[in-house]
């Protein structure tokens, strides 16, 4: 069963400043694909622990809301909803996304200054089940958009369904794809990754997405690689496949991703989910 979805960018915000970054960013792109933007706040026990400690009602967090979204839509050309539920951050985030029919879920991630900590482990809970595809930002600005998208690859098969999500946003931002290869000295498995390769470029060229391929070097860390590759070539966005049980050995998961998706230049990264995974579904959007 296939999920419905509706042109929107959801926005999880605590109102720290990560999260006004993450909102902002949603704004851009959400200006790029013609959506709107849905803005949410879980209440939790450390949403009433703050407002107990700052001497404030629960409706203070609809009136923020309130503000934030007026505000949007007040200086961009889309439009923006809010939604206030009780819950948890680990699955309230993920059932809006499903309810609401979301596309993508923009993620801001901080340390220890927003009062629900949604970072690290705590985010990972949030990304590895989202129905849809991540988009983690940190405190860089969204600055001109999605111009170089690095998609790094190994032998892991479903590096394949990230294909059509870069597609869709190389087209919507006029970005050139930089795949970069894992290195591999064993012969079945590098002929596994040229055949990857070969599909992945075919669709590319056929969707005339300019591209470049580069083989990262010999190395033991893989996601070491891809980070410095990303931060040499002032990458925009960093693409990748992300799900604990079919998560190829070669990227030991755990340091994999968050270091990845946690990385120090703190370069947006999508993260999408294989779009079929217990129940899981995501529909890829619609190429124009």
């Amino acid at each position: 069963m296939e999920k419905k979805l509706n042109n929107i960018v959801l926005v999880p915000t605590d109102f720290s400043e990560a999260c006004n970054n993450a909102v902002n960013h949603a704004v851009e792109i959400a200006e790029f694909l013609n959506y709107k933007i849905c803005l949410l706040h879980v209440i939790n026990k450390d949403t009433k622990s703050y407002l107990k400690k700052e001497n404030l009602y629960e409706g203070h967090i609809i009136e923020k809301l309130s503000h934030i979204a007026s505000d949007i839509k007040e200086n961009n050309k889309i439009d923006a909803e809010y939604i206030s539920k009780q819950g948890s951050i680990f699955s309230t985030i993920n059932e809006v996304s499903a309810e609401i029919g979301a596309n993508l879920l923009v993620l801001g991630t901080h340390g220890m200054t927003g009062f629900q900590k949604l970072t690290g482990s705590y985010a990972l809970k949030v990304i590895l089940k989202s129905p849809t595809p991540v988009i983690v930002v940190q405190k860089r600005p969204f600055g001109k958009g999605y111009k170089n998208i690095l998609f790094p690859i190994s032998d892991f098969t479903e590096d394949r369904q990230k294909v059509q999500w870069a597609v869709f946003i190389a087209k919507k931002f006029g970005s050139t794809i930089h795949i970069y290869s894992i290195h591999e000295s064993d012969k079945r498995m590098l002929s596994k990754i040229q055949i990857i390769t070969k599909q992945i470029k075919e669709v590319f060229e056929k969707n005339n997405i300019s591209y470049t391929i580069q083989i990262a070097e010999k190395h033991n860390n893989f996601a070491k690689q891809v980070v410095n590759y990303a931060t040499t070539n002032n990458s925009d966005l960093i693409m990748i496949m992300t799900k604990p049980d079919v998560l190829s050995p070669d990227f030991n998961y755990g340091p994999w991703d968050e270091k990845i998706m946690f990385n120090t230049s703190q370069i947006p990264v999508m993260c999408v989910n294989p779009f079929e995974l217990g129940n899981i579904y995501y529909e890829y959007p619609t190429l124009m």
